[in-house]
Parts: C-alpha cells; structure tokens; sequence
C-alpha cells in the first residue's frame, strides 16, 4: 500500500490530506515497510479521550476509574471492566506472550524499572523483558518517563519510571470494580499521578506545545513527580490525592523545585479552589488544564 500511496503522492505534491490511515502501528510491522513515506507522512498520535474533549461533568467524574477509550465505559459505564480486559488479552495474545509481565507492569505503575529484578520474578531473561517492555511502548500502552539528570550536588535515581498511559487498562489488571473500591487501595496516589500525567501530556500534544517530560529522584528521596522542559522554561509538578493540601506539600515542592531550577512550581491535587500565580500554583486538574495552554 505504501508503495502506491507514494506515487499517487507525488503526481499531485501540493494536494495535502488527501489520504488518512487509520489504526496501531505496531513497530515490528514498520521496520518491515520497504516505502517509509518519509517527507510525505505526518503522524498523529491519537490518544484515548481526554479530559477535555468529554462533555458532562458526569463523564468527566468517571475518566479517571474507567480511562480515556470511549468504549471502555466512560460514555458507557457498564462496559468496565470487561472491555479493558478483552483488549489486553488479545493484545496479549498476538504481540506478547508473556501476561504475567502486563499484571506486573500494574504491580509497578508509578515505579522506577528494575529489568533484572521483574526478569527473576517472571523467569525470563534481562534482556527478554527490557524487549517486552519496548512492545508496550510501542503500542502506546505504557510510558517510560524517563530520569531527569544535571549536577545538582546529590546522587540522583537514573532508571525510568513506568506508567500505565490508560487508567481504565491499569484499574481492570488490578482486579477495580467501582470508585470506593480504587480510592481504598495502597496504590492509589500511584494512579492519579500517572492519571494527571497523561492528561497533562495530552493536552499540551492536542495544543501543539509537548514538551519534553521527565520524572526527578534523589538517592534520598527527594522528587518531583513532572518535569517539562521547553526551551528555558522548566515546570516542576509535585501530584497529590488529597483535597486539602498543606503549606508543607508546598514547600516541599518549593525546595525540590529549586534543586533544578524550576522556573515554575506546581502543585496539583483535587482542591476546589486554586491558590497562587503561574509561577507558583496549586489548583485541581480542571484548572491546571486551562491553564497550561497559556503558558
């Protein structure tokens, strides 16, 4: 097909957006494509639905337990959780053997990737899992937020973080029946950072302004759970649960921030009303959302 798209292009160069190829682009079936489309292709990552791009508050409430597909019942709630887990069976199936690695991959969403500890764990080997884990990515399941490093006096933790991109995907592995349920686990702060993430990172993508990201981590635990660089601006975000947030979560923020020189400190948490300035705010997702775009 891509061997006839380029022809058909190149007798009319100056007809744009004549053809849209829809559909996931695995990276093995890529590296086998003889005509790359090189100069001819824009490619447009489509996420799940965003915060956004939902029309009620109702669905809104809901993005977060069920995740952003549209079938995966956040216009639907009765589909969840057996939509996410008839996807990731499938997926499963035909791109990568080994499920155990996907419920661990739950297990550990949020958490700094240790290969050689999750390949004893599954019997597999160092190198089997790192290329699993690439297959995830690939096919945009899971995000490696990678470690943001300078001399900045301290030892600082060099391995990824991952993070389930859907958090109806990463609910449905971890056996989530409603949101009482989500909000009573240990993991829970765990979710609504890779949550916010991906909503952040989306919208600045359907924005037209990504940015680079990157989690910080000391040896002794000092972190900042974002980092978007553009340019010389670098945004620093700290992601709390709670509803309340206190001076001292933001003075923690304040002093980690500074660490890296953070031209920006944000707070973000499920607060009703946000306090502060671009510089220094702390406000909800719905806020952080309006804001960004400005910035």
């Amino acid at each position: 097909m891509f061997e006839r798209l380029r022809g058909t292009i190149d007798q009319q160069q100056r007809r744009h957006g004549r053809f849209l190829l829809l559909g996931s682009i695995a990276p093995t079936l890529m590296a086998r494509v003889s005509q790359s489309l090189a100069s001819r292709l824009s490619l447009v990552e489509l996420t799940p639905l965003l915060w956004s791009e939902l029309a009620t508050a109702a669905q809104r409430e809901r993005l977060w337990l069920f995740g952003g597909f549209p079938d995966g019942g956040v216009l639907a709630p009765k589909h969840f959780p057996r939509w996410q887990k008839d996807k990731i069976a499938l997926l499963t199936q035909r791109d990568l053997p080994a499920w155990g690695l996907a419920a661990m991959l739950a297990a550990l969403h949020g958490q700094a990737w240790n290969a050689a500890s999750v390949s004893r764990s599954l019997a597999l080997s160092y190198h089997t899992v790192n290329r699993y884990l690439d297959c995830l990515e690939g096919t945009f399941l899971i995000r490696r937020l990678r470690p943001w490093s300078a001399n900045v006096g301290k030892r600082l933790v060099k391995s990824p973080k991952v993070c389930w991109r859907d958090s109806g995907l990463l609910h449905a592995l971890l056996g989530v029946a409603d949101r009482d349920h989500l909000l009573a686990q240990p993991w829970v702060g765990a979710s609504f950072e890779g949550f916010v993430i991906e909503q952040l990172l989306g919208a600045l993508s359907v924005l037209g302004s990504p940015r680079s990201a990157w989690h910080f981590r000391t040896s002794d635990q000092l972190e900042l759970d974002l980092v978007l660089e553009r340019g010389r601006e670098r945004i620093a975000f700290e992601i709390k649960l709670t509803t309340s947030p206190s001076p001292a979560d933001m003075a923690r923020l304040e002093k980690v921030a500074a660490l890296i020189g953070a031209n920006r400190r944000v707070l973000v948490s499920r607060v009703s009303h946000p306090t502060g300035d671009a510089t220094r705010l702390s406000g909800n997702l719905a806020h952080l959302l309006d804001m960004i775009g400005r910035w």
